[in-house]
């Protein structure tokens, strides 16, 4: 009998442990909107390319060209996102910057779109579509970020530094 009760508490714990369900830890910090009010918050082409992945032509956006010392963050959600005197001149037709402003600004997805195989970067607070990164930039990273000007905005600063 004993081992039957004891055979009986095991059972019972086994199933209650399977029986519950997995608790996601959710990140208070990330800006959630329906597409209802991304449009109503962004001009046609800005929602394209920060919601549905596209990519401005080259040598048309507001900032490919840009030099004035500022901040550049999120359009949709206002993060900064890069530093001007980590801007420069790639030669690609689109702003680009060899690092971010810090490790947590950024995620990085792999796609696979167009036939190729590149990193797509993102707004992490967001998941704004910001455009991708390539491992040919200068030092000290050695990398470009290749980013639309219609996924960004820029904040003047004295210094180029994030206040």
């Amino acid at each position: 009998m004993k081992i039957k009760g004891l055979a009986l508490i095991m059972a019972t714990a086994v199933f209650a442990a399977c029986a519950q369900k997995e608790v996601k830890t959710v990140d208070t910090n990330k800006v959630v909107k329906s597409e209802a009010e991304w449009r109503a918050q962004l001009t046609a082409e800005e929602y394209h390319v920060s919601r549905q992945k596209g990519t401005e032509r080259p040598y048309t956006g507001k900032y490919w060209d840009h030099n004035e010392l500022g901040i550049y963050s999120c359009l949709c959600c206002g993060q900064d996102l890069f530093l001007s005197d980590t801007k420069f001149d790639s030669g690609c037709g689109w702003p680009s910057y060899f690092k971010p402003v810090n490790d947590t600004a950024i995620t990085e997805h792999r796609d696979t779109s167009l036939g190729m195989v590149r990193t797509e970067v993102v707004c992490s607070k967001c998941d704004a579509h910001l455009g991708h990164v390539f491992p040919d930039g200068p030092p000290p990273t050695g990398l470009r970020y290749c980013i639309n000007s219609a996924s960004i905005k820029f904040r003047k600063s004295s210094d180029g530094k994030s206040e």
